[in-house]
C-alpha cells in the first residue's frame, strides 16, 4: 500500500519547514522563514486530524498554527519560554455529556449567522475557521527550559501553566484519557553530568471534568478564532485605506509652507467660494498641482475606499463582534454554576468584563461608521464645488447639471472649510502637516496617541445628559466609551481583557495537576552531548486500549546490548506488573546478516513504537564493519512481558546503579527486518496508521521510507516492483550524493528485499 496523502514534515539547516508526499516524496510546499515569524525551528507536532502542523521558534519564542494543505499561517502566540518539544494528543472517551455537547454545537448556527469571507482574502479567511476542528477535545502540550510546561485545549487556548517539572523536557505525552502527563526531562548539573528523568504528573481534575473542560475549551477556542477574524478584518480595512487620502492634507500644508499672503488656507477657500475667485497662489495650487483630473481621480478614490471600509464594518467587523458577544455571554452562564465550573477558575466577573470590552469597540467601530457617513457626504458636496470652480478656471465648459448650487448647498460647504480646513501647527509637530481633511484614516493607525480630530459631541443631548448623571457614569450596563483612541487601540484593550479573562483557569488548572512520580533513569557522558538532541530516545507512547505509558530508554554507557521499555498506569490508582524490563539485543535475528551462523550483539541507536504490540527499532552491530549496514526491524513486544519476573525499584538509588537487577527478554526476529545499505541510519519515526517508517541518516541529510506491514505477493509481482524500483532509485541517484557524505558511499540501494518482509517505497531515498 502507497499512502497517497501522507505527508512528512522536516527541519533543514536553515530551518526551512519542507513537507513532502510520502508516495513519491514529491514536495508539497516549502516554509522559508522570515522576520516577522521567526527562523529557528525547534520542535513540530501535528494535529491529530493531520489538517494543522504546530511548529515552535525559538528567536521568536511563538508556535505557529500552519494549514497543511496551503502552508498558510493560520494563528500564533507567544509563549514564555523556548519549546524545546510538543506533543499534541485527542481525547478518546465517550459520554453522554459530551454527545449532547456536540449536539448543542451544531444548534449555534440557528443563532449566529455564518461569518462572510473577507474580501481579497476569501480563502484565507474559510482557513480561519479550520482552527476550530472537530468538537472531540485536542490537548496541544509544550515543553522547554527550567520545566516550562503548558496545555493548549484545540492547540490554541491556554487550559494549564504547569510548576516544578525539574529540567529541560525532552518528551512529552499527555494520556488520551487526560489522567496523567508523563515528562522527560534532562537536568544539568555543573558537578556532575547530564542526568535523564521522567516525571509522571496528576492531570485527573482534566479527566474528571473532562465535559466541562470541553465546553469551556471550546467556548474560548470559538473566541480565540473570532479575535484572529477581527484581526483579519482590520487588516482588510487597511488595505482598503489608500494613501493617496493623504493628497489632499499633504497639498494642502504644502500650499502654507509656500504661500506669501498673510491669508489662511480657510479664508482663501472661503472666498473662492463666495466670490468664484481664486488668489494666484491658491489657483497655482488647484491647477498646477492638485489638477482637475487629479482631483476627479482623489474623489473616486475616496468614495471607493470608504464605501469598502463601510461594507467591512457592516458585515465583518459587527458580525464577529456580535459573535463574541454571544460566546462571552454563554461563558458567563457557565461560570455562575459555580458547581460545576469553579474549580475550573471560571470568573463571571472577569468575563464580564471581556463583554464589557467588546460593547465599548462595538460603540467604537458605530462611530466609524458614523465618521465614513459624514466624510463621504462632506467630500462629496466639496468635490463637486471645487470641480466646478475648477473648470472655471480653466475655462472649460460645465455642465447644467453641475452647475446648479442651492443655498443650502453653499451653506454645507462652507460649514466643510470652516471645521476641516483650521490650521493647527502643533498637528505638524506631531503628524508633519498642517490638515486633517482626511479623518477616517486615524481610526485605522495601531498607535496609543489620541486622535487628532475626534468627533465633536458638543450639543449631544445624550452626551451632557450622561456626563450630568452620577448614577449614568457608575452604571455597569453602559459601555465605556474611548472618544479619544482609534479603533485599533480599543481593539487592543478588547484582546487584553478577554486574555486576562483566559488566564485564570490556566493558573487554577495548572495548580491542581501534581508530580507524582519522579525517576532518575540514567546520565549522558559529556563526551556525547554535541549529539543532535532532536530525535534522541527517551522516546514515549500511550496505549489508549490499556490506559498505559510506556517509556522506552537505553543506557549505553552502563548496558550497550540492551533496550529498556518501562510501564506505567496512566489511572495512578493503578499498579502494574512487569513495570520494567530489558531487552536483551545480543541474539534478535534468527541468522547473521550474510547468512553464516556467526553471532553478532548489536545496540539501539533508535525506537518508536509503531503501534500497542510492535516497537520499531534502528540496530548497529556492537563492533561496526563497513561491509554491514544497520539494521531497521520490527520488535514484538508479547515475548517480552511473557516472564513473571518482577523489579523491585530502591530509591535511594538511581536506576542505573540498579541496571544489573532489571528482568532481561530475550526475542529472536524471524523475517521483520531489513539491512540498511550504504545509509548511516541514525533515527526513525513512524506512523502505524499508515504503516509506514522513515529512516534519517545521522547528518540528518538524507530520508529513506518504508513501508512496513506487505501482504506476501506473487514472486512475479515481487520481481516486477523491484525491476521498477532500481531503475528509479538510479535515475536519481545524480541528485542524491554530495561531498559532505563521502562517508556514506553512493546512495543507492543494494539491499535484498527478499532478506525481509519490510519494502522500500518506490523514489523512497531523498536528501534534505
Amino acid at each position: 500500500m502507497t499512502p497517497q496523502i501522507s505527508s512528512l514534515s522536516c527541519q533543514g539547516v536553515w530551518h526551512t519547514l519542507l513537507l513532502h508526499r510520502l508516495a513519491s516524496f514529491q514536495r508539497v510546499w516549502s516554509l522559508a522563514p522570515n522576520e516577522d515569524t521567526g527562523k529557528e525551528i525547534t520542535s513540530l507536532a501535528w494535529r491529530p486530524d493531520g489538517k494543522i502542523i504546530a511548529f515552535s521558534l525559538a528567536d521568536t519564542k511563538q508556535v505557529i498554527l500552519c494549514d497543511v494543505e496551503k502552508a498558510e499561517i493560520l494563528h500564533f502566540f507567544p509563549v514564555e519560554s523556548l519549546v524545546s518539544c510538543m506533543h499534541w494528543m485527542e481525547v478518546s472517551e465517550e459520554s453522554s455529556t459530551l454527545t449532547s455537547f456536540c449536539n448543542a454545537e451544531d444548534e449555534t448556527s440557528h443563532f449566529l449567522p455564518k461569518l462572510p469571507a473577507l474580501p481579497k482574502s476569501e480563502e484565507k479567511s474559510d482557513e480561519v475557521m479550520k482552527l476550530l476542528g472537530d468538537v472531540r477535545l485536542n490537548i496541544l502540550v509544550l515543553g522547554g527550559g527550567s520545566g516550562f510546561t503548558e496545555l493548549y485545549a484545540y492547540g490554541m487556548y491556554k487550559i494549564a501553566t504547569l510548576a516544578g517539572v525539574a529540567g529541560t523536557c525532552r518528551s512529552l505525552c499527555l494520556s488520551s484519557d487526560l489522567k496523567s502527563l508523563s515528562v522527560i526531562t534532562e537536568i544539568k548539573s555543573t558537578e556532575n553530568e547530564p542526568e535523564i528523568t521522567y516525571f509522571q504528573l496528576d492531570t485527573s481534575l482534566l479527566s474528571d471534568c473532562l465535559p466541562e473542560v470541553t465546553r469551556m475549551a471550546r467556548k474560548f477556542t470559538h473566541i480565540s478564532t473570532l479575535l484572529q477574524y477581527q484581526k483579519l478584518s482590520l487588516t482588510c480595512m487597511c488595505e482598503a485605506w489608500e494613501d493617496i487620502l493623504m493628497q489632499m492634507d499633504l497639498r494642502l500644508t504644502k500650499f502654507v509652507q509656500e504661500k506669501n499672503t498673510t491669508t489662511s488656507v480657510q479664508d482663501e477657500f472661503i472666498q473662492l467660494l463666495l466670490w468664484g475667485k481664486a488668489s494666484p497662489e491658491l489657483q497655482a495650487l488647484l491647477m498646477n498641482q492638485l489638477t482637475v483630473k487629479g482631483l476627479k481621480k482623489l474623489g473616486q478614490s475616496i468614495e471607493s475606499s470608504y464605501s469598502s471600509i463601510q461594507k467591512l464594518v457592516i458585515s465583518h467587523l459587527q458580525s464577529g463582534s456580535e459573535a463574541l458577544l454571544y460566546y462571552l455571554s454563554e461563558l458567563k452562564g457557565m461560570a455562575l454554576w459555580k458547581q460545576k465550573y469553579e474549580p475550573l477558575g471560571l470568573d463571571a466577573a472577569l468575563i464580564e468584563d471581556a463583554i464589557t470590552a467588546v460593547g465599548s469597540f462595538i460603540l467604537k467601530a458605530n462611530e466609524l461608521l458614523q465618521v465614513i457617513d459624514s466624510s463621504m457626504k462632506n467630500f462629496k458636496a466639496f468635490f463637486r464645488w471645487l470641480y466646478v470652480a475648477m473648470l472655471r478656471m480653466s475655462e472649460d465648459h460645465v455642465l447644467p447639471e453641475l452647475n446648479k448650487m442651492t443655498q443650502k448647498d453653499i451653506a454645507f460647504v462652507a460649514d466643510f472649510l470652516t471645521e476641516h480646513f483650521n490650521e493647527a501647527p502643533e498637528l505638524y509637530d506631531r503628524k508633519g502637516k498642517y490638515f486633517n481633511v482626511e479623518r477616517v484614516g486615524q481610526y485605522l493607525k495601531d498607535e496609543d496617541d489620541d486622535l487628532v480630530s475626534p468627533p465633536n459631541s458638543k450639543g449631544n443631548q445624550w452626551v451632557n445628559f450622561h456626563q450630568n448623571s452620577t448614577p449614568l457614569k457608575e452604571s455597569p450596563l453602559l459601555f465605556p466609551y474611548y472618544p479619544q483612541k482609534s479603533l485599533y487601540y480599543v481593539k487592543r484593550i478588547m484582546e487584553g481583557v478577554i486574555d486576562l479573562c483566559l488566564q485564570k483557569p490556566a493558573e487554577i488548572i495548572g495548580k491542581s495537576i501534581k508530580q507524582a512520580i519522579g525517576m532518575p533513569l540514567y546520565t549522558i557522558p559529556t563526551s556525547t552531548d554535541t549529539l543532535p538532541r532532536l530525535f534522541e530516545l527517551p522516546s514515549l507512547w500511550n496505549d489508549k486500549k490499556s490506559g498505559m505509558h510506556y517509556i522506552v530508554f537505553t543506557m549505553p554507557e552502563i548496558s550497550p546490548c540492551k533496550l529498556y521499555i518501562m510501564r506505567k498506569a496512566t489511572d495512578l490508582s493503578r499498579s502494574v506488573s512487569s513495570g520494567l524490563v530489558a531487552i536483551d539485543l545480543g541474539s534478535l535475528l534468527s541468522r547473521s546478516i550474510d547468512g553464516t551462523a556467526e553471532a553478532s550483539r548489536y545496540s539501539c541507536l533508535d525506537a518508536r513504537f509503531f503501534d500497542d504490540e510492535t516497537l520499531t527499532v534502528v540496530l548497529k552491530e556492537a563492533v561496526e564493519e563497513e561491509h554491514r549496514g544497520r539494521i531497521l526491524a520490527q520488535l514484538p513486544l508479547s515475548p517480552v512481558y511473557a516472564g513473571e519476573e518482577e523489579f523491585i525499584l530502591d530509591p535511594s538509588m538511581k536506576l542505573d546503579q540498579q541496571s544489573g537487577d532489571i528482568p532481561v527478554q530475550s526475542v529472536v526476529l524471524e523475517n521483520q527486518w531489513r539491512t540498511l545499505e550504504n545509509m548511516k541510519a541514525q533515527y526513525v519515526a513512524v506512523n502505524g496508521i499508515r504503516k509506514v517508517s522513515c529512516v534519517l541518516s545521522s547528518n540528518l541529510r538524507h530520508i529513506r521510507v518504508f513501508e512496513m506491514d506487505v501482504e506476501d505477493e506473487e514472486e512475479e509481482d515481487k520481481q516486477d516492483v523491484s525491476g521498477d524500483q532500481e531503475k528509479l532509485e538510479q535515475s536519481l541517484e545524480p541528485s542524491l550524493c554530495s561531498q559532505e557524505d563521502t562517508e556514506e558511499g553512493e546512495l543507492t540501494e543494494g539491499a535484498e528485499a527478499g532478506t525481509s518482509d519490510l519494502q522500500e517505497e518506490n523514489a523512497s531515498t531523498s536528501e534534505i
